[in-house]
């Protein structure tokens, strides 16, 4: 519904200077709501016209407080125009703040995430890890390039982002940006908490994910089988460098480190455990959660065969670990040649001690959910979920203890066969 806007010009013979002039006035009235600001324009009371809003006669001094008069009139229905774009209320306080060019502070999406990713730049190696920053910078951009496909601006006021907005992301990312299902998830969970920054600060008043639902679609996670394991245990490269990637990929299958984790192991996080054996203790880089693991025999070696390499003696390490891109790029080469069909990755590794190392031999989930350092053990029933094998070796327990029961006789009900 429009406003009602009236707009009139008078003389406020109240405030008379002590030279005789008086302060021309406008008086703006929106919907019965009146804003009397000063012109800043002088006259004396006789040449005002009550009647006209003006001055009278057609001096240069008329003609020229009158032009400015015109235009004043003019830029107040530009602003009425104006706050109906922005779709802003047209109300008195909105209008005096346009008169006086006072522009009511908003809070733009795109300033308040890019404040939220260099906080956490400054917050890298204390509460959040360089991949954090990175995923995030990644949404960001994201998010921009959304603004510009579906609004054609380079920001947005983040009082005007609704559930129509957070659809048609959805649908960005899906489509035009071809992300999977789970993918997309995570860009709109990253863009939720900025939400919730705006929500907490009282930016905005009504949360716009309310009715929104989005799903992550359970993906079967890749790991090694014990074959595969031996198989690469027992394959010998002529390269040192082959040998050396293999090598750290089984410790992680031995310990269910992830990559960042391996590569920040020193000799500080090696200590005896309540079970008078060598244990790991490490915050998970990416959760600062704790993990303590047992060491294996097999990661015990590894340890042991690397202790006087150059790299682990002068950077204090435990392992010579190479960056993660390379490390992959090396296991491709690795599953190649022991003719494993998997897309072999470092964090397979991980995949492969929750599953075929611990819970596979019979290790509670508890506890494997604790070497794992995850928060949550719903986490750690992602990898149970997939084990055929162990349920398989459950149910024939349960088949060996019925074996020996004598088969019942049913008794056919009349009408059945």
């Amino acid at each position: 519904m429009n406003a009602k806007l009236s707009i009139l010009f008078y003389a406020k013979r109240a405030k008379t200077t002590t030279d005789g002039l008086v302060p021309i006035y406008i008086r703006v009235t929106i919907d019965g709501e009146r804003i009397e600001l000063s012109t800043k324009r002088y006259t004396l009371p006789e040449k005002w016209s009550v009647e006209g809003s003006c001055m009278k006669g057609s001096s240069a001094e008329a003609k020229s407080t009158n032009s400015f008069l015109d235009s004043l009139k003019a830029k107040v229905y530009d602003y009425q125009q104006q706050l109906i774009r922005e779709d802003e209320p047209v109300n008195a306080e909105n209008m005096r703040n346009k008169i006086l060019g006072i522009d009511k502070r908003s809070h733009m999406l795109i300033g308040i995430f890019q404040q939220h990713n260099d906080e956490i730049k400054a917050l890298i190696g204390k509460d959040y890890a360089a991949a954090t920053h990175v995923r995030y910078e990644t949404s960001l951009k994201h998010t921009e390039d959304f603004l510009k496909w579906k609004y054609k601006v380079s920001d947005i006021d983040i009082r005007k982002i609704d559930h129509e907005f957070i659809t048609s992301y959805e649908f960005y990312l899906k489509s035009v940006c071809n992300c999977c299902q789970n993918t997309t998830s995570k860009y709109i969970k990253n863009f939720g908490k900025i939400i919730r920054i705006c929500l907490a600060s009282g930016w905005l008043l009504k949360n716009p994910f309310i009715n929104y639902k989005s799903k992550m679609v359970e993906v079967e996670r890749a790991f090694l089988s014990m074959e595969e394991i031996e198989t690469m245990l027992n394959k010998v490269f002529v390269s040192d460098r082959l040998n050396q990637v293999k090598d750290i990929f089984l410790f992680s299958c031995f310990t269910g480190l992830a990559y960042a984790d391996v590569k920040k192991l020193s000799r500080k996080n090696i200590a005896i455990g309540v079970d008078g054996e060598r244990w790991i203790y490490i915050n998970r880089t990416k959760t600062d959660t704790r993990s303590n693991i047992p060491i294996l025999p097999l990661a015990s070696y590894l340890l042991e065969k690397y202790q006087d390499h150059p790299q682990v003696v002068n950077q204090d390490k435990l392992l010579p670990i190479l960056s993660n891109q390379k490390m992959n790029s090396y296991l491709k080469e690795i599953a190649d040649a022991c003719e494993i069909n998997k897309e072999l990755t470092f964090h397979i590794a991980r995949h492969t001690f929750a599953t075929t190392v611990t819970l596979s031999n019979g290790v509670p989930i508890e506890s494997v959910s604790k070497m794992l350092g995850h928060k949550n053990l719903k986490t750690t029933q992602h990898y149970a979920k997939i084990l055929d094998l162990k349920v398989s070796n459950d149910m024939q327990i349960l088949r060996e203890k019925f074996g020996n029961v004598p088969q019942l006789k049913i008794k056919q009900t009349a009408g059945f066969e």
